[in-house]
C-alpha cells in the first residue's frame, strides 16, 4: 500500500480504496479525510484553466464511506470568466457517499499591490517543535491514523480542548501522483474536530456531517496546522471551526457540523 486509492486502469473515475483510509470506528468504513482528499483531486482535474484556484470546498458527507470502489465524477456546474463553479461526486456501488462543490477563481495578473497592514499574519511554532501523539483512540492497527503524522504543539488526543496540531500526509491520495496543497488541506481538515474533541472518545460519539475549507492562500510543504476548537451543546449539535496554516503563516480555515451523542 503507497497511496491511500488506487486508480482502476479502465475506468479513470474509478478507484480500489486502500486500507489506508479507514476510519478510526470501523473496519470498513472510511475516514474522512482521504475521500475529501479524492474530491478534491477530482475537482483540480475538472476542466483546468491557467490562472484559476480552488478558494473554497464543501462537502457533504451522505453516509459511511464503505472501504470499497468508489467512483468519482466532477463537472463545472456554472461557468463564468472570472468565477465558476465545479461540482463532485463520490459514489460506492450502493449509491452517492459524498458530493461537493467547489469555487474556482481567477487570480490577479499582475498581482494586486497591497500594504502588509491589512494581509493576514500570524505563525504557530512548527512541526519540529512539536510533539508526536501516538496514542489515537482506534482499536485498528491499519489506517488513516497510520498513514498521516501528527505532531501536537498544543493539546493531544488524550487531553480534551483546543488543541494546536501539524498534520502530514505520509502517502499520496492516488498512487502515481503528488499530493497537491488542496488536496492536502482536505484530508487534514476533516481531522479538527478529533484533534480538539472536547468531550470523552469512549462515552461520546461526535460525527461531522460536513466539511468546508476556504483558502485565501495555498499552503506550501507538506505539513498543515489546525488551531482548532470544538463547540459541542446539550442538544446534540456541535461544529468545530479550525484555523489554518502553514509554516509560513495562515492560509484559511475550515469548519464542521457535528452530530454528538452518547454511546450505546
Amino acid at each position: 500500500m503507497d497511496a491511500f486509492y488506487l486508480p482502476d486502469p479502465s475506468n479513470p473515475n474509478r478507484f480500489e480504496s486502500t486500507e489506508l483510509t479507514r476510519g478510526p470506528w470501523s473496519p470498513d468504513a472510511q475516514h474522512g479525510g482521504p475521500p475529501a482528499g479524492l474530491l478534491a483531486h477530482a475537482i483540480e482535474r475538472c476542466e483546468p484553466r491557467d490562472g484559476f484556484q480552488v478558494g473554497r470546498v464543501s462537502v457533504e458527507i451522505l453516509g459511511p464511506v464503505p472501504l470499497a470502489p468508489l467512483t468519482v465524477e466532477a463537472k463545472v456546474a456554472r461557468p463564468g470568466r472570472n468565477v465558476e463553479m465545479i461540482e463532485a461526486q463520490l459514489s460506492s456501488d450502493r449509491g452517492p457517499v459524498m458530493k461537493a462543490t467547489a469555487w474556482r477563481i481567477h487570480l490577479a495578473d499582475p498581482p494586486l499591490e497591497l500594504p502588509d497592514s491589512i494581509l493576514p499574519t500570524g505563525t504557530r511554532p512548527g512541526p519540529e517543535l512539536a510533539s508526536a501523539d501516538v496514542n489515537f483512540p482506534t482499536t485498528q492497527k491499519v489506517g488513516f491514523h497510520t498513514a498521516i503524522e501528527y505532531r501536537f504543539v498544543e493539546g493531544s488526543f488524550t487531553e480534551p480542548g483546543p488543541a494546536v496540531c501539524w498534520i502530514r500526509l505520509k502517502h499520496p491520495i492516488v498512487a502515481g501522483t503528488d499530493p497537491s496543497p488542496l488536496e492536502r488541506t482536505m484530508a487534514a481538515a476533516d481531522s479538527s474536530s478529533g484533534v480538539s474533541a472536547t468531550l470523552d472518545w469512549n462515552e461520546y460519539i461526535f460525527i461531522n456531517t460536513d466539511l468546508t475549507v476556504t483558502l485565501h492562500r495555498h499552503p506550501v510543504g507538506e505539513w498543515v496546522c489546525l488551531d482548532a476548537v470544538t463547540y459541542p451543546q446539550p442538544h446534540g449539535i456541535g461544529m468545530t471551526e479550525a484555523a489554518v496554516f502553514d509554516q509560513q503563516g495562515p492560509v484559511g480555515r475550515s469548519t464542521q457540523t457535528l452530530l454528538i451523542n452518547r454511546r450505546t
